[in-house]
């Protein structure tokens, strides 16, 4: 796997203009997403576990029955990169599945 790149101010807003519910917050790429139940928000967490872990890159988040709420930011490079991206990518994918 290729070592993530960290973004400047033009590819992260590339990036956003293409995640439609993510933005930046105190240097981590955020978003809530909402379900009709805990089991669908617990299946997606489940089916992203699996993308990050192919990815060796983990979400910082949390649960609230219908709500997760995901942070992300890699640790080395320190900073938002393509890595941040990817997985933010592949995660409104499956929220929409």
């Amino acid at each position: 796997m290729t070592a993530p790149r960290t973004l400047d101010d033009q590819a992260l807003a590339e990036a956003l203009a293409k995640l439609p519910g993510w933005k930046v917050v105190e240097g981590h790429l955020v978003r809530e997403f909402r379900f009709d139940s805990f089991a669908r928000a617990f299946g997606f967490m489940t089916a992203s576990a699996i993308e990050a872990e192919r990815l060796d890159h983990h979400p910082d988040w949390t649960n609230c029955y219908d709500r997760v709420k995901v942070r992300l930011r890699t640790h080395t490079p320190d900073g938002l990169t393509t890595l941040d991206v990817e997985l933010a990518r592949r995660m409104s994918a499956l929220a929409h599945a």
